[in-house]
């Protein structure tokens, strides 16, 4: 086989149509919520003026993200099971890999933003309208786009410029280590550097947020007021315990050994850096934060 292949043939859940059917909700309930949640957040913040700050700026962006990370490999997984077919073409298999790879590099680095938001916000109160300004906020912002399609881009063209010489997926969305292992041998040189240096990359905005959240934790512990330690800690360890599960399952999925068989530890480590994160992150940022529950509350109410 070579790159003028018409389509691949992803992971079948299972030979059994029941067994389908329960994947299929289940992906199918997970899209639902993770989209409705994100959705809420957008919705709120967009229609208050006082949430338009740096800290729901940035959150309304990651929620976008996230309804487009999603968006990308759920609805295609869940039409094939339901049509009954593994078949996706190869310029659908692109598009997954750029889009999907432009959304998880965008999440990557708007969580290390909104860390350092967090610290200017919590270690500089003083000069944070300073620092934050609308300016430097949609700089960051849109650097974070930019940056991330390049990349995306870069991954793309290093990953399908190589000759395939199978088209079975063991996955059920086009994944850039999968589609390496049906690479023909000794072609995916390029794309296996691209890899490993956006991994080091990741890896430095990982170290760079937990260095940023001991700073955070260091000023929390030094504020007298219970209550104020409280809220802190409530708004900083939910946002480090996702960062933690997005990383490193991201990173463990990209750089380990890919079976030649499908694997469910395949499937388990896809679900936790794709699936899962988006899901918390409404949940974490958005349901538990009485601001925008307040403002959804009130926009329903006037609806009704």
């Amino acid at each position: 086989m070579d790159n003028h292949t018409s389509e691949f043939l992803l992971l079948e859940f299972s030979k059994i149509w029941e067994l389908q059917v329960i994947y299929v909700t289940l992906l199918l309930i997970l899209y639902l919520m993770t989209v409705t949640g994100n959705l809420i957040i957008i919705i709120a913040i967009a229609s208050d003026h006082h949430l338009h700050t740096p800290m729901y700026f940035f959150l309304m962006n990651l929620a976008m993200q996230d309804i487009g990370s999603v968006s990308v490999t759920i609805p295609k997984a869940v039409f094939n099971c339901l049509a009954n077919i593994r078949h996706i073409s190869y310029s659908g298999c692109v598009a997954q890999i750029l889009l999907l790879v432009f959304f998880l590099d965008s999440d990557v680095a708007l969580l290390t933003v909104m860390a350092y938001d967090r610290y200017v916000a919590i270690c500089n109160p003083l000069h944070y309208e300073m620092v934050m300004n609308r300016m430097a906020c949609t700089k960051m912002v849109g650097s974070v786009w930019i940056a991330s399609f390049l990349n995306a881009t870069l991954h793309t063209i290093a990953t399908f410029t190589n000759p395939f010489c199978s088209n079975i997926i063991n996955q059920f969305y086009c994944e850039i280590p999968h589609l390496l292992n049906i690479i023909c041998s000794g072609s995916y040189a390029i794309e296996i550097a691209i890899v490993m240096f956006t991994s080091i990359l990741v890896i430095g905005c990982f170290f760079f947020i937990i260095l940023t959240y001991v700073q955070i934790f260091s000023a929390v512990l030094r504020i007298p007021s219970l209550q104020g330690r409280k809220k802190a800690f409530s708004t900083c360890l939910p946002h480090l315990i996702v960062i933690t599960i997005f990383l490193f399952s991201g990173c463990f999925a990209y750089l380990r050994t890919i079976p030649d068989s499908p694997s469910h530890l395949d499937f388990i480590i896809t679900i936790m850096y794709s699936i899962i994160p988006p899901i918390l992150n409404p949940l974490i940022y958005g349901m538990r934060n009485k601001y925008i529950k307040t403002v959804f509350t009130r926009l329903l109410s006037l609806k009704s």
